[in-house]
């Protein structure tokens, strides 16, 4: 009767939905910490969240607070912006050309392998098989194009996924540990990270406003990448900062489970796992060509062309120490190809639909 009552409470109150997520979340991170996972603060929060989140517990982060914890995770991935910043870019035009490769090889295989065995339409397909995009591809079906609810499950299902074994995978690979450039050594003070943090939240508050994606995430990469490669800042943020960072992104990540109706993930997650391992291998298989080619870290190109969120792989390149600028670039690439690719592919599918009829 009391837990009933507790749970009523919870429902009616959304404040009380956010600390309980918050303390949910900072749980699993500990138990994570405590059994010596990579990545701890986010796999366990992550887990922890969708957990609860599956049993219909009511979890919620609100918008601020997330852009709050991307803003953070921003202001450390611009920490490994160095003076060899530009040396070390000279390699990156082929690895970017390979991650338009693996986009491409992505899409097609995933969104056939949606459209043949799950029997989605192929503009649900594209959508939910888009590497990493959730929020724009919810944004383009809320205007009518694709199954919503398909997308969203899929997308959630692969984004938890991936965020919570990619670590495991890279771990039991003996991969866990970047040998890039992870980042100055050493912290900044506090008031350092504190004067960095409203800069970053400043920025990122302009450019939400344009609509750019992952704005608070791109606003801490690039006033924290120019900060440090000018000299004027040396060292990361506080670790605490960057942990509660953490924290935040995987209890995001679980969050999302709640407003998702338990018949919907029955009924699609043989299809979301499907996308989850077609997609990770196909990412694993030209991150060896590419870290082969280029001489860089397998683990390191792997966890850039994963296709999970933005802002869940930049935290994940953070914890395992890769190096922080290089991610960011590949992921936000990514973002902004998708931008002008998903539009074209689906126009060029109702095209086709438009002349089938006429052609049988």
């Amino acid at each position: 009767m009391t837990e009933i009552f507790i749970l009523k409470a919870i429902r009616r109150n959304p404040v009380m939905q956010v600390i309980v997520t918050l303390l949910i979340g900072s749980g699993g991170a500990a138990v994570a910490h405590v059994a010596g996972l990579p990545a701890a603060a986010l796999i366990g929060s992550a887990l922890a969240v969708s957990a609860v989140s599956f049993c219909r517990l009511p979890t919620a982060i609100p918008t601020w607070l997330r852009n709050m914890a991307f803003a953070a995770i921003g202001c450390s991935l611009g920490s490994g912006v160095s003076r060899d910043f530009l040396e070390l870019a000279v390699k990156w035009p082929l690895s970017l050309c390979s991650l338009v490769l693996t986009m491409g090889c992505m899409l097609f295989a995933c969104s056939r392998l949606l459209t043949a065995f799950f029997g989605q339409s192929r503009e649900t397909a594209i959508l939910a098989a888009s590497p990493g995009a959730l929020s724009y591809s919810l944004a383009i079906a809320a205007t009518g194009v694709g199954d919503a609810r398909a997308i969203i499950v899929i997308q959630s299902i692969r984004l938890l996924s991936i965020t919570t074994c990619l670590p495991l995978i890279l771990d039991l690979l003996d991969l866990q540990h970047g040998n890039g450039n992870g980042g100055s050594g050493g912290n900044i003070t506090f008031a350092w990270t504190a004067g960095l943090f409203l800069l970053t939240l400043s920025a990122g508050f302009l450019l939400d406003k344009q609509k750019l994606p992952a704005a608070f995430l791109i606003a801490g990469v690039l006033i924290s990448g120019v900060l440090h490669f000018m000299g004027l800042v040396s060292g990361r943020p506080q670790p605490g900062f960057l942990a509660v960072g953490f924290v935040v992104t995987g209890s995001v990540i679980g969050a999302r489970f709640t407003r998702i109706p338990l018949a919907d993930i029955r009924r699609l997650i043989g299809g979301a796992l499907a996308v989850v391992i077609v997609s990770s291998l196909i990412a694993a298989l030209f991150a060896l060509f590419t870290a082969n080619l280029l001489n860089l870290p397998f683990g390191q190109v792997w966890v850039s062309y994963a296709p999970g969120g933005v802002e869940a792989m930049a935290a994940m390149a953070l914890s395992l120490g890769y190096d922080s600028a290089y991610v960011a670039t590949h992921h936000l690439f990514r973002i902004i190809l998708l931008i002008f690719i998903l539009p074209i592919l689906l126009k060029f599918f109702r095209r086709t639909a438009a002349k089938a009829p006429s052609g049988g």
